[in-house]
């Protein structure tokens, strides 16, 4: 996925942002990390049935523990013409998408080195740090940028809220990611409607388009 190839766009921030172009053996690795609650899993079905519906080979899994509200939730997305195991290898994944800072630093070894990560600033203490056995990391954002300098950092909570329900914000990120991917909105706005309940899908449609156009400095 390295470098910018012709179709580039120019949204979401500092990074080289470039839509997928595949070929007929590759394959694309998404991993979506977040905690129980922040609407993870609801994330992955989404991407992954848009993909599904944009004609891709697609294959989903739980890299780990589905966890209990609170708890850390790791899913992943595999797409291309032809898609043979929904296990991401360490080290592959085009991009990490993260509801929460720590959270995306766990998914940091499925990265690709020219990956990005997609992280929302929103920061959820786990059991650990709230009982004193352990630290946040103070330096979240700053070891993800180390990591993967193309990397799109944005508070998703506040950007939401600004569509109409901060809880929409893993809308938003999926916003952030659609500037990649060769799908159309309609695709998305199809899914979204086919899987959200009337009474929150406008609020959602909205949180998507706010991340779609997401500007470096705009809730950041």
């Amino acid at each position: 996925m390295g470098g910018c190839l012709a179709g580039s766009v120019s949204k979401a921030g500092d990074a080289c942002l470039e839509r997928i172009s595949l070929n007929e053996k590759e394959v694309v690795s998404i991993v979506l990390s977040g905690v129980g609650g922040q609407g993870t899993v609801l994330a992955t079905n989404i991407l992954g049935q848009a993909l599904v519906n944009g004609g891709f080979d697609v294959k989903t899994s739980e890299v780990h523990g589905m966890a209990q509200r609170g708890g850390s939730v790791m899913s992943a997305v595999r797409f291309g013409a032809r898609v043979k195991s929904p296990l991401v290898p360490a080290g592959s994944a085009s991009f990490i998408i993260a509801t929460e800072m720590l959270e995306g630093l766990r998914a940091a070894p499925y990265i690709l080195p020219e990956g990005i990560f997609i992280v929302s600033t929103s920061r959820i203490d786990p059991l650990s740090v709230l009982q004193g056995k352990a630290s946040y990391p103070q330096d979240a954002i700053e070891t993800i940028k180390r990591i993967a300098p193309g990397s799109i950092i944005l508070d998703a909570d506040a950007v939401a809220e600004k569509a109409g329900n901060r809880r929409a914000a893993n809308s938003v990120l999926l916003g952030v990611v659609s500037n990649f991917l060769p799908l159309g909105e309609e695709t998305w706005f199809e899914v979204m409607e086919s899987l959200m309940p009337q009474g929150v899908l406008e609020v959602n449609k909205n949180a998507f388009l706010a991340g779609r156009g997401f500007q470096s400095g705009e809730g950041a």
